[in-house]
This record gives C-alpha cells, sequence and structure tokens, in this order.
C-alpha cells in the first residue's frame, strides 16, 4: 500500500465494505477495499477499506452521519 493510506472501517463482510466504499464514492473520497479474508475459508480474515489521510475528516463526519441516519 502507497504511503498515507489509513484503515476507515473493517469487516468480515466483504458487501459491508463495498458499501462504505461507494458512500465514500458519492462523496468524492476515493477508498480501496483489501480483501484479507482467507480465499478457501470465506470465514476467515477480514476485509479493510483504506482511505487517502488528507479525507480522514471528512470520511469519519459522512460515517458518523450514515450511522446516525440508520
Amino acid at each position: 500500500m502507497e504511503k498515507n493510506w489509513v484503515k476507515i472501517f473493517t469487516s468480515t463482510n466483504f458487501y459491508r465494505a463495498e458499501i462504505v466504499k461507494q458512500m465514500l464514492s458519492e462523496h468524492q473520497i476515493d477508498s480501496v477495499v483489501m480483501n484479507k479474508r482467507d480465499s478457501s475459508h470465506q470465514t476467515f480474515g477480514h476485509v479493510d477499506v483504506y482511505i487517502h489521510q488528507d479525507d480522514f475528516s471528512q470520511a469519519i463526519e459522512i460515517m458518523v452521519l450514515n450511522e446516525m441516519n440508520s
């Protein structure tokens, strides 16, 4: 992973990470999903979402507001 990227979200469910990525994308925040799940045993491991550290504050606000509206 390149420098200046930080983890913003972790889940054991790939679809939840994709939802977070899409939500960030709607607010013009680039993100990367890293699937660290075992390829043969999908119950082991996790999926992380990374963003550029310059977008961290804005991304946290978006995620908190989205959680409050859920």
